[in-house]
């Protein structure tokens, strides 16, 4: 076995252990507010978590060009799998970081950040025009619009229904939460795991094994989802409870108003624009932006505040982690 093909496969089981990080962190994307509000139990809601992920990671293909060739233009050679390979490290390291805080960051973020963190470190050429479009831009808009469209939407629901009954209201909302929340599953796994399909991709190319860093092999898209998958299934509870608990206090109809923004959001990104735009980012605006009809104080804004601040470290802070694990891997390539 030759060491760049040593290389490749070390590159490759790291973004898949990034991608079972990726499934556990976000889980909570998807089901937090199912289970707070007791629409489904929480081992049904991970396992169709699980199965929307796998279903959406074969739709994430636009997404997964844009990782693996739009961010940073890397030669081929073994030094250029080293700076992929510190990349994923250092979100992976983020993710950790954040998950045991209880932290709904940014797992994206955190892959974007460690790759161009260890580019630059490694004198590599970052393509700032495509992390400016597809990164910078919608990392911007995307909270913005799940805020508004959560605010907006959920006054919907509660104009159409003023005059129902609040039991039986509670009822229908949790089954329709069912189908809001596979959608969101399924949006997950379009962007999420088309990040890692991405990496994957980028590690064949520049480790020589194929010529371009768009060409997807099919085995990317069913190993990629299958670790994603089994990553959800087992599940982020401390995340989940800050998303279901900590932000605001979730009845079914708000649960249902966030998830159907959020997968809106994830849909049109992923299948549209093929941008890789935060999962954890627009299901907690969304989830905000809803508990902002009851009043600006139904909103635990301390706990927000930490949310955002979060967002903001991670694409420098996993920059950082992985620029310092590049010098100390950089030997072994």
């Amino acid at each position: 076995m030759s060491p760049e093909l040593i290389a490749v496969l070390a590159v490759i089981l790291v973004a898949l252990v990034f991608d079972y990080t990726n499934g556990f962190h976000d889980a909570a994307n998807a089901i937090a507010t199912s289970i707070s509000t007791r629409a489904l139990t929480p081992g049904v809601a991970l396992g169709m978590a699980a199965i929307g992920n796998f279903i959406g990671a074969h739709f994430g293909a636009e997404v997964a060009k844009t990782v693996g060739s739009g961010l940073v233009n890397l030669p081929t050679g073994k030094a250029s799998l080293a700076i992929v390979f510190a990349g994923v490290v250092g979100a992976i390291t983020w993710n950790l970081i954040t998950w045991y805080f209880g932290l709904p960051s940014s797992s994206s973020h955190a892959l974007i950040g460690g790759v161009v963190g260890a580019t630059l470190v490694a004198a590599g050429e970052v393509l700032w025009s495509g992390i400016l479009s597809d990164v910078v831009v919608p990392m911007i808009l995307s909270p913005v619009v799940g805020f508004v469209l959560g605010y907006l939407v959920m006054l919907l629901v509660l104009w159409t229904f003023r005059n129902g009954h609040p039991g039986k209201l509670n009822r229908g909302f949790r089954w329709a939460q069912t189908a809001s929340a596979a959608a969101m599953s399924v949006g997950h796994g379009m962007q999420d795991a088309a990040k890692t399909i991405g990496i994957i991709v980028l590690a064949l190319y520049v480790g020589g094994y194929q010529s371009d860093a768009e060409t997807i092999p099919e085995w990317a898209f069913w190993t990629s989802a299958t670790v994603l998958a089994l990553g959800t299934y087992a599940g982020g509870w401390r995340i989940i409870r800050t998303l279901g608990r900590k932000i605001i206090d979730l009845r079914p109809p708000e649960g249902f108003a966030a998830e159907t923004v959020a997968s809106g959001v994830l849909y049109f990104n992923a299948l549209v624009l093929g941008a890789p735009i935060s999962t954890t980012h627009t299901i907690t605006s969304a989830i905000m932006g809803v508990g902002a009809t009851k009043r600006l104080s139904a909103v635990r804004w301390g706990v927000a505040g930490n949310i955002v601040g979060a967002w903001i470290l991670t694409f420098p802070a996993a920059g950082s982690i992985a620029a310092l694990f590049y010098l100390i891997v950089r030997p072994l390539f």
